[in-house]
């Protein structure tokens, strides 16, 4: 391939230096746009790490704080006559509600999904024109058509 030099004319190059030189170029500039994206995708790579990182340990300090609230939560009840054992027990009552509360919740979001019904409908569809078209298209050929 030859480059353009620093005297030379682009009007005194032929039509396939042009091209040569053209296609070189936009090689170049594809490689540099590519090193980019990588160097950026790796800077952020590092940031989502190092975020996904943090939220580990804010999630974890949270169930700490959970498990000092229900501790505090059941000697409350303690304080107000309720025996030990009874006080702890109404707190895991409560979070068992609480858990049971939230199944239902996720498993009746879950039954709403309907599963790309519409794009299953067109595809369904699609699918039998292109058969109707095939088998008419077969038909006037005078071969058979293809079935299932």
């Amino acid at each position: 391939m030859s480059e353009a030099l620093p005297g030379e004319r682009v009007e005194e190059k032929s039509l396939g230096e042009l091209v040569a030189l053209a296609s070189s170029n936009v090689s170049d500039l594809v490689r540099a746009e590519i090193d980019l994206a990588k160097m950026e995708l790796k800077g952020d790579a590092k940031k989502a790490a190092l975020g996904s990182v943090m939220f580990s340990v804010a999630g974890l300090i949270a169930g700490l704080i959970v498990i000092l609230l229900s501790i505090a939560a059941a000697y409350g009840l303690v304080a107000l006559g309720v025996w030990h054992w009874a006080a702890f027990l109404i707190v895991a009552g409560v979070y068992l509600l609480l858990a049971l509360a939230l199944i239902g919740i996720g498993y009746w979001r879950i039954k709403k999904i309907e599963g790309a019904k519409r794009t299953r409908k067109t595809l369904k569809d699609d699918f039998a024109a292109l058969r109707r078209r095939g088998d008419s298209a077969d038909a006037d050929a005078g071969t058979p058509a293809l079935t299932d």
